[in-house]
């Protein structure tokens, strides 16, 4: 499995019930032992998290269907990560 570093960024025009459904989809995550750690930032523009995938193209796919990507509330980067 390696490593991918997502990460959101807040649009102005973010969802409330989107927020909800998107802690959710995470919480679901977790269970499954799919990401490592999650968080948002503390000056609330957006969060991370460590998500553990075979490829970027599964990761991708796991992204897309996170809220904060369906909901069209955040802008969404997926990136390789080679932590230690």
């Amino acid at each position: 499995m390696k490593l991918y570093l997502v990460m959101l960024l807040r649009r102005p025009q973010v969802d409330p019930a989107a927020i909800s459904a998107h802690m959710a989809f995470l919480d679901a995550l977790r269970l499954d032992g799919t990401i490592e750690r999650s968080g948002p930032f503390t000056d609330r523009s957006g969060g991370a998290y460590l998500l553990r995938a075979v490829d970027a193209d599964a990761a991708q796919a796991i992204v897309q269907r996170d809220p904060a990507h369906t909901s069209g509330g955040w802008d969404i980067t997926v990136h390789e990560w080679q932590a230690r």
